[in-house]
């Protein structure tokens, strides 16, 4: 109530009061205790009289348009003509009413409270669909939109200045972060993700951009940076951030993150096109294991089309019959005859010509065509281990390696299952090698599926066995038939005490857990005779023979 009479204001609130109004008022008679009033509380209305000594309902009105309130205003004066109401609706008073004309005022101060209500509600709703529209749901951080809408802004206020563009696009990948989701549930992972955006958030200057741009990404936009040192000290910083680790139920949960920078204007002028060329840069830090920064270079480019087109062509290679196999024998240490074979699969592109594993057994794992590929693999393998047995190599055993993808799939089961019933190939025959890596990262699960294939009646050797950290504890509880001495030990076994030593302890363990041990990359004959003399069972590797076409594979005789 603007209002120099301090009865008058009493009055009309006893009135409106004996009317049916809950009311809380506070009367002010000057521009400084109005300004106060409106800054103090969120008031529904003001009621203003018009002529008071220094003070008028106009500059009330006034009062209320700097404060940015948007408060319905009315006028209850008995001085005011009706000119003069009229011109202060113009204004911008929502209406006036005489003193003493309750009946009127009434039904006025109803209006006007619910045409705010509306207006009020009509804001919420536009900052609504504003905060869905620009910001995400789960760490209220911009969006990809918005964080394209400031990037291209930046880009567009440079070039109309007439200066070049300038700054710098991060994506940040959280590295292997599905392993969260299913480790522990998508609440979780929901859970980190807002605290790395808030970490990002507390650790980035108020001029950087950060933004969640879906999944488990991030963006970082640096306005104007040039300089690719202090870019490359920020992507740094992003890095190391995650040194620390997250708690989730005081459990410490480490995580790792890869940062692709694209610069402007070299990387590119549009902010998609820079998006692109970071998430380019981040596909090369993955290919070498994560954790760690890349700039943007314009060679990715051709290389990333080429592992399109080849990553395309791996997808019909089984169909049109480019994919084969070689044989790697394995030997018995104690006549040093071929008893068994490992299976090598080969690809014969038919515009690159013969590509070493390297170049698609990687692409393999990251598409999930591995899978595909290793039934197939099985599939040709037992049914040509079958054939050996058919004339007369008994005792002679396949070995098939499973990748750390097919591992990780109930589907292998079925798989093994169906090669061994489509061939007629018995289960002992069969040996499927594992990597040890794949078999530490989560042993309860490989535990379980050892067991469901020892149950196959199949062998289970553990391949590259030695190059863990904590297999020895774990061998015991793994239920395996053999042991594959990785080639690293193999290959300084003559000159190096120390590895000579950790083969002679693989071979000992090995034997009083009544496991067989095979050396792989045995490579000369001195290193063929150390191992047979430290009781190795089996050696493989080149002083042997490199893999061959299976017209070239020969087993000992007789079959052993």
């Amino acid at each position: 109530m603007v209002d120099d009479s301090e009865d008058d204001a009493y009055l009309l609130r006893a009135e409106l009061g004996r009317r049916g109004m809950a009311i809380e008022c506070r009367r002010v008679d000057c521009a400084l205790d109005m300004a106060a009033a409106l800054a103090a509380e969120d008031w529904d209305i003001v009621l203003a009289d018009h002529h008071m000594p220094g003070f008028d309902a106009l500059a009330a009105l006034d009062v209320l348009k700097r404060s940015a309130r948007d408060v319905p205003f009315i006028i209850h004066s008995g001085q005011i003509s009706s000119r003069q109401a009229i011109s202060a609706m113009y204004d911008g008073v929502d209406d006036y009413v005489s003193k003493g004309d309750y009946e009127r005022l009434v039904p006025v101060i109803e209006r006007e409270l619910r045409g705010a209500r509306a207006r009020r509600a009509v804001r919420h709703a536009d900052s609504r669909i504003q905060q869905l529209a620009f910001f995400d749901g789960l760490s209220a951080l911009p969006n990809h939109h918005l964080f394209c809408n400031k990037v291209n802004d930046a880009i567009r206020d440079s070039q109309e200045r007439g200066r070049p563009p300038a700054g710098a696009v991060l994506v940040v990948d959280i590295d292997r972060f599905m392993r969260i989701n299913a480790s522990f549930g998508y609440e979780t992972g929901n859970e980190l993700l807002r605290h790395i955006g808030q970490r990002l958030r507390e650790g980035l200057g108020p001029e950087v951009v950060l933004a969640r741009l879906g999944g488990d990404e991030f963006g970082v936009f640096l306005p104007g940076a040039g300089d690719r040192g202090s870019v490359e000290m920020l992507a740094g910083w992003i890095v190391r951030s995650f040194d620390r680790p997250l708690m989730k139920d005081r459990i410490e949960l480490f995580l790792t993150a890869s940062v692709g920078v694209a610069m402007i204007p070299t990387d590119g002028e549009a902010v998609l096109d820079l998006l692109m060329n970071a998430e380019t840069a981040i596909r090369q830090i993955k290919r070498d294991g994560g954790n760690g920064v890349r700039f943007y270079e314009r060679t990715m480019n051709a290389a990333s089309a080429e592992r399109l087109a080849l990553e395309s062509d791996l997808r019909h290679a089984v169909e049109r019959g480019e994919l084969f196999l070689e044989y790697q024998p394995v030997i018995s240490a104690r006549h040093l005859g071929a008893v068994g074979a490992e299976v090598l699969v080969r690809w014969q592109h038919p515009r690159l010509g013969r590509l070493s594993p390297d170049r698609f057994i990687p692409m393999a794992d990251e598409t999930g065509l591995i899978v595909d590929i290793g039934a197939w693999v099985l599939g040709e393998a037992t049914r040509q281990a079958r054939r050996w047995l058919e004339v007369g190599h008994e005792r002679v055993r396949v070995s098939v390696n499973v990748s750390a993808v097919q591992f990780a799939q109930p589907r292998l089961l079925e798989v093994v299952a169906d090669a061994l019933r489509d061939s007629a190939l018995p289960p002992a025959s069969l040996v499927l090698e594992i990597t040890e890596s794949s078999l530490m990262t989560d042993v309860e699960s490989a535990v379980g599926m050892l067991r469901a294939l020892k149950n196959m009646g199949v062998q289970v050797a553990v391949d590259d066995f030695g190059t863990g950290y904590s297999s020895l504890s774990y061998l015991k509880r793994l239920p395996i038939d053999i042991v594959k001495i990785d080639k690293s030990f193999v290959r300084d076994l003559c000159e190096d005490e120390g590895d000579a030593a950790i083969v002679r302890a693989i071979i000992a363990l090995a034997g009083n857990l009544r496991l067989s041990t095979i050396a792989e990359g045995v490579e000369t004959a001195e290193q063929a005779e150390v191992l047979r003399a430290a009781g190795c069972d089996f050696l493989q590797g080149f002083h042997f023979s490199r893999p061959v076409p299976l017209e070239r594979l020969v087993f000992s005789t007789p079959p052993c």
